[in-house]
């Protein structure tokens, strides 16, 4: 599919913005195209676009095979960009969408087989008055801006949901049939969160090659409108997202070590308990074993309190034990 987004001046007003448009089959591109996106094309909706810009659009299978070097590159006057945005964030399985920009003299150029969300967060800016420049540097900028301000809103959500999974881990009045309930889905909400915070930092590390690229190949004249000042902010908000993307990866291994640690000492206590039981028990088993064998000449077989001698010293045996140790504290 190709959506094609061109400018619009809005009446009675000194905002620009863009108007959105569903090319048709055997529709023609407009002239004045701003912004090409294309959404799953097919390789002839990418002839279309190459015969309009005279540009080549690289395949699906070539996005996939792209080597290190071949991110960010010039060709023919255009800018090659490839970088990773976050997809599916809020499913169980969040991934990273590779999405290439072409930046050229004419138009922006997207090429995408996925709906991140903050392509359609800015498509909602840009059609508003002032929402975006008619020239192709400034929906790149609001793209790049976009997706930055995606990732950080992500990671305040996740910091969020680290917060109340860390109140869960600690909170001390809980049965213990719940506790293990509660550690387990810690573990696993822990782990999702670890992956989308890696993934944003992943995301946010491909866009900052991105913004150094585009500092250093932007044409001179191109440098005095402003999109140099714009794209060393977006560079520093870029780089404290990888800052809170850190602390957040802190935070996630040390609750992960936390919660590992707490299920070891209730292990440990399980082991306790079934120890100190194997000591209490010890010395009666060992009375019984005694007066439990077949010699003749045994007095406390004749005796009539024998058999209450036998068992007061096993309950004896038993009780003893289990006072030193809570005279230890050792329960």
């Amino acid at each position: 599919m190709i959506v094609i987004h061109t400018g619009a001046a809005e009446i009675g007003s000194a905002g620009e913005s863009l108007d959105r448009h569903v090319l048709k089959p055997g529709e023609r591109i407009p002239a004045d195209a701003l912004w090409i996106d294309l959404i799953e094309p097919t390789r002839a909706e990418d002839k279309l676009v190459e015969e309009h810009l005279g540009i080549e659009i690289p395949t699906r299978e070539e996005m996939a095979d792209i080597e290190p070097s071949e991110i960010l590159y010039r060709e023919n006057n255009a800018l090659y960009m490839t970088a990773r945005v976050l997809c599916s964030s809020e499913a169980d399985r969040p991934q990273l969408l590779d999405v290439s920009f072409i930046l050229t003299d004419k138009a922006l150029v997207t090429v995408r087989y996925g709906e991140p969300r903050s392509f359609a967060m800015f498509m909602s800016r840009a059609v508003k008055p002032g929402g975006c420049r008619h020239q192709p540097q400034a929906v790149l900028d609001g793209l790049i801006e976009t997706v930055i301000d995606r990732a950080a809103e992500i990671l305040a959500t996740i910091g969020k949901r680290i917060d109340y999974v860390s109140r869960e881990i600690f909170e001390t009045e809980r049965k213990k049939a719940r506790q293990t309930q509660v550690f387990r889905a810690a573990l696993r909400s822990i782990g999702r969160k670890g992956d989308v915070i890696s993934n944003v930092r992943e995301s946010m590390v491909s866009v900052e090659r991105m913004l150094l690229f585009l500092s250093a190949a932007m044409p001179r004249p191109q440098r005095t409108h402003g999109f140099q000042a714009e794209w060393r902010t977006a560079l520093r908000d870029v780089q404290s997202i990888e800052e809170h993307a850190t602390f957040l990866s802190t935070k996630v291994q040390f609750l992960l070590d936390a919660t590992l640690g707490l299920v070891t000492i209730e292990q440990n206590d399980i082991i306790k308990l079934f120890s100190v039981m194997s000591v209490i028990f010890l010395p009666p088993t060992l009375l019984a074993s005694v007066y439990g064998m077949n010699f003749e000449l045994m007095p406390e077989l004749q005796w009539k309190l024998g058999y209450p001698f036998a068992v007061l010293l096993m309950v004896l045996a038993a009780v003893l034990p289990y006072v030193i140790f809570r005279w230890k504290r050792w329960l």
